[in-house]
């Protein structure tokens, strides 16, 4: 080989070299393990790639849609709430965003809802409080006295010593329709006054976080929607886009702690009336009448949805309207009623002595009868509480699948701070025991439905056909739950 061949090989090897290296990279592309943001390695990840998609896709606000407006008027009126405290804050599936959280303090957001200083806020975020500090959109910050709370709609009205202050009105929260532009403004992780948009996903929402068995009065008929909410948005506005407050943000569904797609506000019609309340009284005034309900669906009733009336409270204002069980309420005035939370949201908008118009359908006919409401303290005064209706002398028990079961004793349920539930005397062979439930645990809900008494138990145990959960407590209070196969 001579000095010219020897050459050219050289350059032909580098030259076949680089290529080989271009195409190598070429390949790779995004598809080469980076180190992660924590500092570890991670693996290649395969990606399929797809026939490219080259139609033209709309993903703009539809023509006419506008968010500044709404924006340039619930911004300044919304506030960033410190408060201050002893005690420890919670944590939860559902969550109850209270903010980051720091010693003794957490945050969250409120309302102004009148010149004077007033704010609309949730329960949550003031609970527990030695001192409430409000800062305002132009971080004026300042002292707020707390006027009253209302845990059953986990509302809170504050006021801080000022005049002139920007203020959101109220709007119909009835009017709002499903697929309808909102906008959430809050102070998510602290970053003051944050505007996020989204749609109206659903109405009349009860996702269990202020009702069930422990709050047997808790109202849940949250607008559920898809702006993105956060930690310390708590007691934020959201409004229509006209800039009107149609409800106070109070949840989100996460199983992470942050947003993962949906959170849940408080109607604007409630708000307005516990702020009200809470005004004039100090205090909510709340009308009951005198049931206990649960979702029809065709449960002990041939109606598919309305409200089924499970028991009457003696001395309460449906029995002294003729109201009967297993009759089904689907109208509150001139409101349809679909749902509990539906009902309970309209009921609690009323006061103790006002006169309501129920619709319901007995026997498949449809009825109404008008019944005034009554207070709590009327119907316990006139009748039995309701773990002493649970807790006969007589003891009733059930047994399906291995297992035997009672109603929850009176003093176990005083002991846990529960209002019924159903629990477990005996295991054998069975679903419950391969589950691996003892003896003595305390079931409170199977799925999303409560479980007052044997009567529960036995009504939504006929309706499944599939595995299920169940949750609860033992008797020390350690709180549990079981997928039963069933």
């Amino acid at each position: 080989m001579n000095k010219r061949q020897f050459v050219l090989g050289m350059i032909g090897s580098s030259l076949f070299g680089g290529i080989i290296v271009l195409l190598g990279l070429s390949l790779l592309g995004n598809n080469a393990a980076y180190p992660a943001l924590s500092g570890g390695p991670v693996g290649p990840v395969t990606t399929q790639f797809q026939k490219i998609d080259t139609e033209p896709r709309d993903y703009v606000v539809p023509e006419g849609i506008n968010f500044i407006k709404a924006s340039h008027k619930a911004v300044p009126a919304v506030v960033h709430i410190t408060n201050t405290m002893g005690g420890s804050g919670r944590s939860g599936v559902w969550g109850r965003f209270r903010g980051n959280r720091r010693s003794r303090q957490s945050t969250g957001s409120g309302v102004l809802i009148s010149h004077d200083g007033y704010i609309a806020t949730n329960y949550h975020v003031v609970e527990d409080a030695d001192e409430l500090e409000v800062r305002l959109d132009d971080n004026r910050r300042l002292e707020a006295t707390l006027i009253g709370t209302d845990k059953d709609t986990d509302l809170a009205l504050i006021k801080v010593n000022t005049q002139n202050m920007p203020y959101v009105d109220f709007g119909d929260s009835d009017g709002v329709d499903i697929g309808e532009w909102v906008l959430a403004v809050g102070n998510p992780f602290d970053l003051n006054n944050t505007v996020t948009a989204g749609i109206v996903s659903a109405k009349a929402r009860n996702i269990n976080l202020i009702s069930g068995i422990q709050n047997q009065y808790g109202i849940e008929s949250f607008i559920q929607t898809d702006a993105v909410v956060n930690s310390g948005n708590s007691g934020g506005a959201l409004v229509n886009l006209e800039g009107e407050l149609i409800g106070i943000n109070t949840a989100i569904a996460t199983n992470t702690g942050t947003f993962s797609g949906y959170s849940f506000a408080v109607p604007s019609i409630l708000v307005k009336k516990v702020m009200d309340d809470l005004l004039e009284f100090g205090s909510v005034q709340r009308g009951l009448l005198g049931i206990q309900i649960r979702d029809a669906e065709g449960l002990g009733t041939a109606e598919l949805s309305g409200v089924w009336i499970r028991s009457i409270t003696p001395g309460g204002a449906a029995e002294g309207a003729g109201l009967r069980v297993n009759d089904v309420i689907v109208g509150i005035d001139e409101n349809e009623v679909k749902t509990t939370s539906r009902l309970q949201e309209l009921v609690a908008r009323k006061r103790p002595g006002d006169a309501v118009l129920v619709k319901f359908k007995r026997d498949g006919d449809l009825l109404e009868s008008r019944l005034t409401l009554k207070r709590r303290d009327e119907m316990v005064e006139v009748g039995e509480s309701l773990a002493e209706r649970l807790n006969s002398e007589i003891p009733i028990t059930f047994e399906i699948e291995g297992a035997q079961f009672r109603n929850v004793p009176s003093s176990i349920q005083d002991a846990l701070t529960i209002d019924g539930g159903v629990q477990i005397e005996e295991l054998g062979r069975g679903a419950w025991r391969k589950s691996g439930v003892k003896e003595g645990f305390i079931i409170t809900k199977i799925g999303e439905d409560d479980v007052l008494d044997i009567t529960d138990l036995e009504s939504i145990l006929e309706t499944k056909s599939d595995d299920f959960y169940v949750l609860g407590k033992y008797p020390d209070g350690k709180k549990h739950y079981y997928r039963i196969d069933w």
